[in-house]
């Protein structure tokens, strides 16, 4: 049987190891850390509802439960063509008949970025927001800004839940606390309608939640550049900030580039709706590594990012048979999430149909901690898988 390497350790590389070894295949999964990081549930880092650990599955636990071999060494190059992947400790792997891309996205960058922290970039700056929200409470006041960007080449590249998520988190952290009124909380986004995805009716009642916790905007204007205090905005004006959170738009990988596959405007691997490479016999791309084909609204998101994996796992093993028969991910292609405010939650869902936001009080928050305690421990094969999820 021909061994199959996944190069990625995130939602659609793990997904496909999980599903590859289902199949009855030899798997090696390559990834650039030791552990699989469930970003949905980092949003409590911030504000002390989680830590690092528990949002994170060591992949040594998930190879050996699961069967496939991994290796722990970031992709440095890799040629298409050959099939040859070469690693940063210089190991060099061409032996694979079949790979599968999962290898995520990088980030827009924008002028002094390094002046603001993301709960969608390094595990690491989860904990660092933390930190800085911890030193502006012992303070006793502060001004708090979070927001997210946008790729006018790829509209399907943007993460936008994540940061209402902590804006609203970190609004009822300061409730709770008494000090709410002590501190400025503003949402910003360079685009007049943040959010539209979601659907008009969901446009509408984010509007009357930013009202009900008295957070500001600032929207409908491209962001200039980042300094230490504050975000610059093209229409000449600066939002004061101590601590800016800032998710930017994602951009194709930097290893693809020189990769000699196909690749879209933004730097993603095009491909069809079977995640297969035309022209790349053995070669597929899956999760934020692929150009996402469908309508305006598309959202490149973990749900849909395992879609492919699953759909890929059968793809290939039935290409190994000879058998002609495929799955698509495009009737998959909606929105979908639980977005939680640290007392309640929203339950979101975007389609062809149209999109709707349902308030969940109280008990939403606690649907998302579940979800997250099943995805770690189905994930482990300690309790069964549900269809679909």
């Amino acid at each position: 049987m021909d061994k199959v390497l996944v190069l990625g350790g995130g939602f659609a590389g793990v997904e496909a190891a999980i599903y590859l070894r289902k199949q009855g295949l030899e798997v090696t999964l390559v990834s650039d850390r030791d552990y699989f990081y469930i970003y949905p549930t980092s949003i409590w880092i911030p504000t002390g509802g989680a830590t690092i650990e528990d949002v994170s599955i060591p992949l040594d636990k998930l190879a050996m439960n699961h069967g496939f071999q991994l290796i722990v060494d970031p992709v440095v190059a890799f040629e298409a063509s050959s099939k040859k992947v070469t690693l940063e400790s210089g190991r060099i792997l061409d032996e694979y008949k079949y790979i599968v891309l999962a290898l995520g996205q990088d980030k827009m960058q924008l002028k002094g970025m390094e002046h603001t922290l993301s709960i969608c970039g390094k595990p690491e700056e989860a904990t660092a927001l933390s930190e800085q929200l911890d030193q502006l409470i012992q303070k006793g006041e502060g001004r708090i800004a979070m927001g997210f960007g946008g790729n006018p080449k790829d509209t399907s590249a943007v993460r936008g839940g994540p940061a209402f998520e902590l804006l609203f988190n970190v609004h009822n952290y300061l409730q709770k606390k008494g000090i709410r009124d002590k501190f400025d909380l503003t949402f910003f986004a360079p685009m007049e309608k943040p959010g539209q995805k979601m659907g008009p009716k969901a446009l509408v009642m984010m509007d009357k939640m930013f009202k009900m916790t008295n957070v500001n905007k600032k929207i409908g204007s491209k962001i200039t550049h980042f300094e230490e205090d504050g975000i610059c905005f093209e229409d000449e004006t600066k939002l004061e900030s101590d601590l800016t959170m800032f998710i930017s738009a994602g951009s194709g990988h930097s290893i693809l580039k020189a990769s000699g596959l196909p690749l879209s405007d933004a730097g993603y691997v095009v491909t069809n709706e079977y995640n297969e490479i035309d022209g790349f016999e053995g070669l597929y791309a899956i999760g934020d590594s692929t150009a996402l084909l469908g309508p305006e609204w598309r959202a490149k998101q973990g749900h849909v990012a395992e879609v492919m994996a699953r759909n890929t796992a059968y793809n290939l093993f039935n290409s190994m048979q000879n058998i002609d028969s495929k799955q698509s991910y495009m009737e998959h292609l909606d929105i979908l999430c639980v977005m939680d405010t640290g007392n309640g939650a929203a339950y979101v869902h975007r389609s062809d149909k149209g999109g709707k936001m349902i308030p969940l009080p109280i008990i939403g928050h606690w649907m998302k901690k579940m979800w997250g305690w099943y995805n770690r421990y189905s994930k482990l094969g300690k309790i069964p898988r549900l269809p679909g999820m």
